[in-house]
């Protein structure tokens, strides 16, 4: 089986099909099996493909993003995405580049998070029948099996040899890491998740992150040695800022797709808020702006480079939350960034009996996802960074009070220029 490391995003020969052209041009693409093989399917019809998504949280966050931008073009192109929910390999965990094994879910824990995993996907495929896309759940087969068949049906086919040179197994294994038999065989799942999707659906391309490379990789062995099957497999590059820092958190935690773990407003600020360097690299792969526009947009300077940032916030909360839930992020945006916060609805709701039994400042500003920790926002407080209603405060001892309160029972809070927020106590 070839398999190709794409160098500086660049494929080595000219392509053939417009679907691997865009990914590509959109900065997409990071390693693949078979290049050219992969071209000539794509240019010869609609391609069914797949990227699987464990439930070891409620929500999706930013580093998914690149995946299902991947499907998400490939959908608009003609071809046929279907996002697999893990209901049974979250069950054992994918161990990839994890120091320790990651903790077992309970079912209940798992149902919940798949609960909420689908709620967002189901918003980015178009999922009528002539579009293509599906949403499987990986339990239908997985959890079919039982050991022993499971065994004679797949254990032939993988070696202990081949599976310790990959990445994620070796490094464990060099960092003297502990590594269960049930983690070991995670790969194995995945790989038979493929070979399933194969009979199933006819599907012929995964796609996910550089960490599943070799996950990737087994399942498309396994479907030519069970079968006599070409499947494909394509990754995204490491989700990473221009300072070459793991993208996608905040000081606080994850950048949450679902509006429940983080508010659209919250999750258009993050976006607003991206690095000047940053700035081209995220409108290729978080926008479906045309190529032109983004290149216009990248090179604006000055203040010009804020309306630039402000487009690419509002375009990726279209694409995450919808155009209704973008429109109000930038109208909340525009209120809270030009000083006419009075103007502006509130980002945060508190209830008022927390003024009532000492709200400290610093405590808000880590409760609002400003900081990580109480230390830390003390940190910022007597930096100067931290502003009340328009003031600067510099005392961390400072608590909240029903003074406080501007018009409407509402306070401002800015960290620095760049984060804003307006609570409403009620």
């Amino acid at each position: 089986m070839t398999q190709h490391m794409i160098e500086a995003g660049k494929p080595a020969t000219k392509l053939k099909s417009e679907a691997l052209q865009v990914l590509f041009e959109r900065g997409l693409v990071h390693q693949c099996t078979d290049l050219e093989a992969l071209d000539a399917r794509l240019a010869n019809g609609p391609v069914t493909l797949y990227s699987g998504f464990d439930a070891t949280a409620a929500s999706l966050h930013a580093g998914h993003l690149l995946p299902l931008m991947a499907m998400r073009w490939l959908q608009n192109l003609g071809h046929w995405p279907i996002v697999v929910l893990g209901g049974g390999t979250s069950l054992v965990g994918d161990p990839s580049f994890k120091s320790e094994g990651r903790p077992l879910l309970d079912q209940m824990e798992i149902d919940r998070n798949l609960t909420g995993i689908f709620r967002t996907v189901s918003r980015l495929f178009d999922l009528s029948p002539e579009a293509g896309g599906r949403i499987l759940n990986n339990a239908a087969w997985l959890t079919e099996v039982r050991f022993l068949e499971f065994l004679r049906l797949y254990g032939q086919h993988f070696t202990v040899n081949r599976m310790v040179t990959f990445d994620a197994v070796r490094s464990r294994l060099e960092a003297q890491s502990p590594m269960t038999v049930l983690e070991f065989c995670y790969m194995m799942l995945q790989a038979v998740d493929f070979l399933e999707l194969s009979k199933r659906t006819d599907c012929e391309l995964q796609i996910g992150g550089s960490d599943q490379w070799g996950n990737i990789v087994n399942g498309v062995e396994l479907g030519r040695k069970v079968d006599g099957r070409q499947l494909f497999g394509l990754t995204v590059p490491l989700l990473t800022t221009a300072a070459g820092h793991k993208m996608g958190k905040t000081a606080a935690g994850a950048i949450w797709l679902d509006p429940d773990r983080m508010s659209p407003f919250a999750f258009w600020q993050f976006w607003r808020n991206t690095a000047d360097a940053d700035l081209p690299r995220f409108l290729r792969l978080f926008t479906e702006l045309p190529i032109r526009e983004v290149e216009r947009l990248s090179a604006l300077e000055g203040e010009e480079r804020n309306e630039a940032k402000k487009v690419l916030a509002t375009q990726v909360t279209t694409i995450v939350h919808g155009a209704e839930a973008a429109r109000h992020a930038l109208e909340q945006g525009d209120a809270l960034f030009s000083g006419s916060w009075e103007q502006a609805e509130p980002t945060h709701r508190l209830e008022s009996r927390r003024l009532a039994d000492g709200l400290g400042l610093l405590e808000l500003i880590s409760e609002l996802g400003f900081a990580a920790s109480n230390s830390e926002a003390r940190r910022l407080v007597e930096g100067g960074g931290v502003r009340l209603n328009g003031s600067v405060i510099q005392d961390p001892r400072r608590t909240l009070a029903i003074g406080d309160l501007a018009a409407g029972e509402r306070l401002s809070l800015a960290i620095g220029r760049r984060k804003k927020a307006l609570v409403a106590f009620q």
